[in-house]
């Protein structure tokens, strides 16, 4: 019963995505880092930050990182139109805590440690004279870095801090940076439910000076990140292999989505997935992203490998998207 509700939501989903218009959010800055982070999560419709099982990042949730069971390493690839890249990295490490030497009680995870990066640009943008002859090519390039650190206070609360570094070049002369702040907590209700609750971006904002360029004209400007405001809750059934999680996030207390997604486990190496992005409260001014993607895990001795696969509408686009990615967990 639960996969047939699965599979007609999901289907449901493909079919009602709402009409494109025009979103305040998607033309602020940062929007890169708006996107999501590799194929599993964009795969789930970024529905994340509660769920702290498999190969996890602390982009969703600082919180998160102290469940890694494994140490993880990933790094995926995104298919885009229109000449842009968008790429990921990211490494989560846990530290047990044991007991005194002798003591058989089993080590447990009470620290941890995510560190990733994103980058986006987009290249080939043609440079032309005023009879409209081109001339030269140039790119941008948008990046963000963040650092999290995570700490697990009892069995049921953990609460982390990430530390977000932004670096966009424009064009040669014209850069800017940021460094900007994420707080998040989860709680653990049951062996089944996780609830989470994320602030991100504080104090992020791209600090602009075109004096190099254009001299006296210049001028200095600041655009502002939005800030996000998010609580999220997942919902495990082991019995089923089933994962499933719901978001409601808030940007700049105007708009507001909501996000869902699930993961089902065919065998013990083969993970199905689906999501839906960005469901809009504010009178559907943002269209739906359906999502599914899925995963596949070898194991090699203690090295576990997995290869990932995601695909995303995407509006506004000649081609949706496609991520495909590479796990390890040791």
């Amino acid at each position: 019963m639960i996969k047939k509700i699965f599979a007609i939501v999901f289907l449901f989903a493909l079919v009602l995505e709402a009409q494109p218009k025009y979103s305040e959010i998607s033309g602020m800055a940062g929007s890169f880092s708006r996107m999501g982070f590799g194929a599993r999560g964009i795969g789930m419709g970024n529905a994340l930050s509660a769920i702290t099982s498999g190969h996890l990042s602390s982009y969703y949730n600082p919180a998160l990182a102290p469940f890694q069971i494994d140490n993880s390493f990933q790094t995926a690839y995104s298919f885009l139109s229109l000449d842009r890249t968008l790429n990921f990295v990211s490494f989560t490490k846990k530290f047990e805590m044991g007991k005194s030497k002798g003591d058989s009680t089993k080590a447990r995870s009470v620290a941890g440690l995510s560190a990733g990066l994103i980058n986006a640009g987009v290249s080939k943008i043609e440079l032309r004279d005023g009879q409209g002859n081109k001339y030269d090519e140039v790119s941008t390039s948008e990046n963000l870095i963040y650092v999290s650190l995570a700490n697990r206070f009892s069995s049921k609360l953990a609460i982390g801090l990430t530390f977000r570094f932004y670096y966009f070049k424009l064009v040669e002369d014209l850069t800017a940076s940021s460094l900007g702040f994420d707080l998040g907590a989860l709680y653990s209700f049951t062996d089944r439910i996780n609830v989470s609750l994320v602030i991100s971006d504080l104090n992020s904002k791209y600090k602009w000076d075109t004096g190099t360029i254009y001299g006296a004209n210049g001028k200095n400007s600041d655009n502002k990140f939005p800030l996000s405001k998010k609580i999220g809750v997942s919902y495990n059934l082991p019995e089923y292999k089933l994962i499933t999680a719901l978001e409601i996030e808030n940007y700049n207390s105007t708009t507001t989505f909501i996000r869902a997604g699930a993961e089902y486990f065919v065998i013990e190496e083969l993970a199905l997935r689906g999501g839906i992005d960005k469901f809009n409260m504010n009178n559907g001014d943002f269209p739906m992203r359906p999502s599914f993607g899925f995963s596949y895990f070898y194991k090699l001795n203690k090295l576990v490998i997995g290869v990932d696969y995601a695909f995303a509408i995407e509006p506004y686009s000649t081609h949706d998207q496609h991520i495909l990615g590479i796990n390890f967990k040791f």
